[in-house]
């Protein structure tokens, strides 16, 4: 071998394909949606509020002491958290109640752990 040719020809990292396993647009979509919900730190205390309270449920009225704000921005919060499906909204008489869905947040998680498991290629045997 000269000096002038390359010591291997294997192929450099930046020539590596990129995108097996990473999220596709229709999965990046709704876990963006959700995401940004989740992204707000009252949306997080509200939802920690809820799945922490006694059959995991909680009226609006009791949520909004424990973050300080007013019932229709207490509200706001929530509806954005049913909006992104981590949340569902039961009307009973005037007042709402809220509970998490059940695995809203294991779907948040499995995507992302999909997304963050290393691709191996395959072997030439």
């Amino acid at each position: 071998m000269t000096s002038s040719e390359p010591a291997t020809t294997e192929p450099h990292a930046c020539c590596t394909p990129v995108g097996a396993g990473a999220l596709s647009a229709a999965e990046a979509v709704p876990l963006a949606h959700t995401l940004k919900a989740l992204a707000d730190p009252t949306r997080l205390r509200l939802l920690s509020l809820v799945a922490a309270a006694p059959g995991q449920e909680a009226c609006v009225c009791d949520l909004t002491d424990p973050v300080g704000l007013s019932q229709p921005t207490v509200s706001h919060h929530l509806k954005v958290l049913v909006d992104a499906r981590l949340m569902a909204r039961d009307k009973r008489g005037v007042w709402s109640y809220y509970s998490v869905v059940p695995g809203a947040l294991d779907r948040v998680s499995d995507l992302l752990a999909a997304a963050a498991q290393p691709q191996v290629p395959p072997t030439d045997l």
